[in-house]
């Protein structure tokens, strides 16, 4: 206790706090593209996913298969394969395009999962009555059933995004300079492994808490609409 009273002052200094802001950066924006481009391309998908076209059947198989899959791999070992596929093809060496990438694919897996799961919570009643009332599917999901499917989207929507905070420190594994990263900069600098991941540890719950409060206030909002 002794050895981390003094190392305070010399671990909170302007550097290391500019240092710890940029890693914190980092992982805001792994964690904002990812649920952005999530739920913006995975909503597409549970849209395509519950078409009944002839047409767009190899889509429909595509989504199913892309889903499955990286519902179901590991976020490292995505990680490391999208290092590795990169390197080889030498695409690109930027190891912050590689980790949005990966988590990208990541997100928009489960989210897409999470809405076609809200679509589907709707009773076939609804959709039947709305065909009946010659609504097209895209008319029946904006009028019909997105309405009611929200409050069944978000709650494991906003446990995704928190979530996905946490896991984006897997991008650490392949040199991108996030949170835990940074922590074991300072950690191999010689400063307590208390004092370095426990700051980390306050600068994650800085970052995931207002999201859970977001996530709350969307759901009471949802409530009291909908009495």
């Amino acid at each position: 206790m002794e050895r981390l009273i003094e190392e305070i002052p010399s671990f909170f200094t302007i550097w290391n706090i500019i240092f710890l802001a940029k890693a914190m950066g980092v992982t805001f924006l792994l964690t904002a593209i990812g649920c952005f481009v999530g739920f913006s391309v995975g909503g597409l998908l549970a849209i395509f996913r519950k078409t009944k076209s002839l047409a767009l059947l190899p889509l429909r198989i595509f989504i199913v298969i892309y889903t499955e899959i990286f519902r179901r791999i590991p976020f490292l070992i995505s990680l490391l394969l999208m290092f590795y596929i990169f390197m080889i093809l030498k695409i690109s060496d930027n190891l912050f395009l590689i980790a949005t990438i990966t988590v990208c694919l990541i997100a928009t897996a489960y989210i897409g999962e999470i809405i076609r799961s809200g679509i589907e919570s709707i009773n076939q009643t609804q959709w039947d009555a709305a065909e009946a009332m010659n609504f097209s599917y895209f008319q029946i999901l904006k009028e019909v059933i997105f309405p009611q499917a929200w409050k069944v989207i978000l709650p494991p929507a906003f446990s995704f995004f928190i979530m996905f905070i946490k896991d984006t420190a897997l991008a650490s594994q392949i040199g991108v300079m996030e949170l835990t990263f940074a922590a074991k900069i300072l950690n191999n600098k010689g400063f307590s492994p208390l004092l370095s991941f426990g700051t980390i540890l306050i600068l994650y719950f800085i970052l995931s808490f207002p999201l859970d409060r977001f996530g709350k206030y969307m759901e009471r909002k949802l409530v009291t609409n909908r009495n």
